[in-house]
């Protein structure tokens, strides 16, 4: 099979195993073909799903979910994505969906992450072929990482063709970034749980108790139905992403520099993402690119059609 020698021609062939094209019901009850691969990155194995094939020319895109969701909250952006365009692959994160739990909330840290990333990136794009990154949420927030120039993975150099970002900033503030103290005063509100997450065993808890997605989550994703049975064990495995980088970041900031085309799409009812951590950016990234979307925090989920002409728009001008 194609990945099969994708990987043998890097002498990685140990690291992905290629299950035959399966059927996959999604979010809305569809049932769709994909290619299932086992990518296998620093101590766990990710489940990885190709919604469509390679093939030379065609650009590929990679979706990186956040929290706490897993890769089916892509499924509607997937379904208005043109398959026969673009090369189409998404994945569940360490810790949740069908991909392998961390041993200890270490395994969360934002360099593990960019291993996985380079390791599925290995697996299905071949021949050092680009990629055009999508990231939502922590998804986003680790796809800053891999373009930021300070601490980009070496596999990824030079391969990443353009980054789109969606309601996830960069954890090292971008230079020009001067905020107020009242802009200051609203994010804190927006992101209390932050702080909360922090908590032993009180988060847990809450989320094992709570049944199902909270209102506001429900309202932000446009009261779609989009979060299963698994919504209580992703949430809980995904406190690790907010335990092992958030105190860490806050104690060693970066700096956030970028030559990578970059496309920030500004959700302008996202209630957990103010307008300040969008300040500054035009400072840290050489060719960016910021559009509103009149939508709440999952936007994917919600308005999946005009995502997808943001997506394919900007994956058409970098790759021309």
């Amino acid at each position: 099979m194609r990945l099969a020698r994708a990987c043998e021609s890097r002498g990685q062939l140990s690291s992905a195993d290629i299950s035959p094209v399966s059927d996959v019901t999604d979010t809305e009850g569809r049932r769709r073909r994909v290619e299932i691969v086992r990518v296998h990155s620093a101590g766990v194995s990710l489940e990885v799903h190709e919604h469509s094939s390679w093939s030379p020319g065609r650009p590929s895109v990679l979706l990186v979910h956040g929290y706490p969701d897993q890769q089916q909250v892509w499924d509607r952006l997937v379904a208005a994505l043109p398959h026969d365009e673009l090369h189409l692959v998404t994945y569940d994160v360490r810790g949740a969906g069908a991909s392998d739990v961390p041993r200890n909330t270490a395994g969360y840290r934002t360099e593990l992450l960019l291993e996985d990333l380079a390791a599925v990136v290995a697996a299905t794009v071949p021949e050092e072929g680009p990629v055009h990154l999508v990231g939502h949420d922590w998804g986003s927030i680790q796809l800053w990482d891999a373009v930021n120039a300070d601490r980009g993975h070496p596999r990824l150099a030079g391969r990443v063709a353009s980054f789109t970002s969606l309601g996830g900033p960069s954890l090292d503030p971008p230079p020009g970034r001067r905020p107020g103290a009242l802009p200051m005063l609203r994010q804190l509100r927006a992101s209390w749980y932050i702080a909360a997450f922090q908590l032993p065993v009180l988060p847990e808890l809450a989320w094992r108790l709570l049944g199902g997605p909270p209102p506001l989550m429900r309202a932000q994703a446009g009261g779609v139905p989009v979060w299963g049975p698994e919504l209580a064990t992703n949430a809980v495995n995904g406190l690790g992403l907010y335990r092992a980088n958030i105190p860490h970041r806050l104690r060693h900031p970066g700096r956030l520099h970028t030559d990578v085309p970059v496309q920030v799409v500004r959700l302008t009812r996202d209630a957990f993402v103010t307008d300040m951590l969008y300040d500054g950016l035009a400072s840290a990234c050489t060719a960016l690119r910021v559009v509103d979307l009149d939508a709440g925090h999952w936007a994917m989920v919600s308005q999946p059609h005009q995502l997808a002409d943001l997506v394919l728009e900007q994956v058409r001008r970098t790759a021309a």
